[in-house]
């Protein structure tokens, strides 16, 4: 059997949509991976990740738009930033912020740096959910 140019591009061929057929299909299905913040340190900014503890203190910014909450998981605290569009996700669902203080909840989403102190960004409305 005689390997030629043609039959490499075929093998090449269905391999990539085999490939790509496959991401699409089980791109859904992958979830940040779960850490402590404990585990937090300043290699980790712009990962995706899933933090589950207590949300201890909600405050608005200064301007209002934005909130910041008080993660803690038992291993640490970490700032969890709730931008003006997730907000607006919240109250057009009828979900007040205020309702996550003191409850139990996971929280996803990417870690970023902000005056030498880690913080979570939320992506959106569903990146928070109350655990039981």
């Amino acid at each position: 059997m005689e390997i030629t140019d043609a039959k490499i591009f075929k093998i090449a061929l269905f391999t990539s949509l085999f490939g790509i057929i496959g991401m699409l299909i089980f791109a859904g299905w992958i979830e940040p991976k779960e850490i402590a913040i404990e585990e937090i340190n300043r290699g980790m900014v712009e990962e995706k990740v899933a933090i589950s503890g207590v949300i201890q203190d909600i405050k608005p910014s200064s301007s209002g738009k934005s909130y910041f909450m008080t993660l803690h998981d038992g291993t640490g605290k970490i700032s969890v930033v709730v931008f003006e569009a997730t907000i607006i996700e919240f109250n057009e669902a009828g979900v007040d912020i205020n309702s996550f203080k003191n409850k139990k909840v996971k929280v996803m989403g990417t870690l970023t740096q902000y005056n030498q102190e880690m913080e979570l960004i939320l992506e959106n409305s569903n990146s928070i959910t109350i655990e039981t």
